[in-house]
């Protein structure tokens, strides 16, 4: 059975230790889906769409 990818949080917490689904640590290692960046501490679409769950799960 194929391990799920985490999907990224939609916005990073950055109060408490980054973890795993942080956005901002998912983009600097590279593991963010294609088409998405983060700005602002809170994870958008390149082409400006609404970030959604159900948008998540099928990029990822």
């Amino acid at each position: 059975m194929a391990k799920a990818r985490k999907l990224p949080k939609r916005e990073c917490c950055a109060s408490r230790k980054k973890c795993d689904r942080c956005p901002l640590r998912m983009l600097k290692e590279g593991t963010l889906p294609p088409g998405y960046t983060v700005k602002k501490r809170k994870l958008v679409h390149v082409d400006g769409k609404k970030v959604t769950k159900k948008r998540l799960k099928k990029a990822a």
